[in-house]
């Protein structure tokens, strides 16, 4: 007996979400999922960018994201 299941893939994220913190999972071009975390800075002609926590820039075309929504701020680092 094999197990399946499957999960719906929603895209909850708009152009009004500009400078809220997302997470994005797109499809790469080797038919691959990646998943990109961070500040949505721009939503512009159907490509997001994403700042991730490092300060790099993520740009994702709209046509590739196959899943994505609005996520809380990260925690606050711990004390040693």
């Amino acid at each position: 007996m094999s197990a399946h299941f499957a999960a719906r893939l929603v895209v909850s994220v708009s152009e009004a979400d500009v400078g809220r913190r997302v997470s994005l999972r797109r499809r790469l071009p080797s038919g691959q999922y990646s998943d990109v975390v961070g500040v949505l800075e721009s939503w512009e002609n159907g490509v997001l960018t994403v700042r991730r926590r490092t300060g790099e820039l993520v740009e994702v075309p709209r046509d590739v994201v196959v899943a994505g929504k609005v996520v809380p701020p990260p925690p606050p680092p711990r004390r040693r």
